[in-house]
Order: structure tokens, then C-alpha cells, then sequence
């Protein structure tokens, strides 16, 4: 799935494509350069499955556990500052990534190979005006 949004309003589509999507999946990888809108869409994602919790982006605690009014625990992982797929192993990722809870992951681009086989996967490209973002399954 494509889309092109000009707006933060214009993501409401893509929030809802999402949680219809975590119906069926639980691990979702955001792709894009930085400023792309990554912790943005997860924030807006995360709001509507009702986290009671403050939203950031894990840049330095690498993982922050939300918690949602039905009591459902969401995490959001940043692996930005990993360096490798066994940094990632040593903080227990697989513990996270197949917990059956949803995981948003940043970053994921050097992890793959210890990813789900069924994850989604959210590319974000940034234009002067605009961002087109691709949903895609795996």
C-alpha cells in the first residue's frame, strides 16, 4: 500500500491501516532517514490503541514499554545505536520480538536476519513537500 501525505492530518489513514494490520502481526519495522516522521507515525499509532504511558523516542533506553488502558503492553524499539546483531541479542531483543506483544522498531535496517518472518514493514520517504510511505508484508 501507498500513500502520500502532505500533513500530520493526513496519517489518519495510514494509523488505521496499522492497527487493522495488528490484528494479524505484531512486529512492524519503520524505515526512513532521520526526520522522516518515524517516532511521529508510532506516536499517533500508539495513541490510538490508547497508551496511557508518555510517548518518546528510545533513542537512549534503546526500549520503552507502554501500556495501554486494556492493559496490553506495547513496545517501541530504537536501534539506531546498536552496532550489531549480537548488541542486540545481549539486551534480549528476541525476548521482545516474539513476546506476541506489539513491537514498533526503528531503525531495523542492519536486524533483519533476526527479525519475525512475518513483520510488517513501514517505509518512509521524506520529499521537499511531502512523504510517500509503503506498507509492505514480509
Amino acid at each position: 500500500m501507498n500513500f502520500t501525505i502532505k500533513s500530520i492530518a493526513e496519517l489518519n489513514p495510514i494509523v488505521d491501516e496499522i492497527i487493522q494490520l495488528s490484528k494479524s502481526h505484531t512486529v512492524f519495522c519503520f524505515y526512513g532517514n532521520l526526520g522522516a516522521g518515524k517516532t511521529t507515525l508510532i506516536k499517533l499509532i500508539c495513541e490510538q490503541l490508547q497508551v496511557i504511558d508518555s510517548i518518546s523516542s528510545p533513542t537512549y533506553p534503546i526500549i520503552n514499554e507502554y501500556k495501554t488502558a486494556d492493559n496490553k503492553i506495547i513496545y517501541h524499539i530504537d536501534l539506531y545505536r546498536l552496532k550489531s546483531v549480537e548488541e542486540a541479542m545481549n539486551i534480549g531483543i528476541e525476548d521482545y520480538l516474539f513476546s506476541d506483544n506489539l513491537c514498533f522498531i526503528e531503525w531495523p535496517d542492519n536486524f533483519e536476519s533476526i527479525l519475525p518472518d512475518n513483520h510488517i514493514k513501514i517505509k518512509i520517504t521524506k520529499f521537499d513537500d511531502y512523504r510517500e510511505i509503503v506498507l509492505s508484508t514480509t
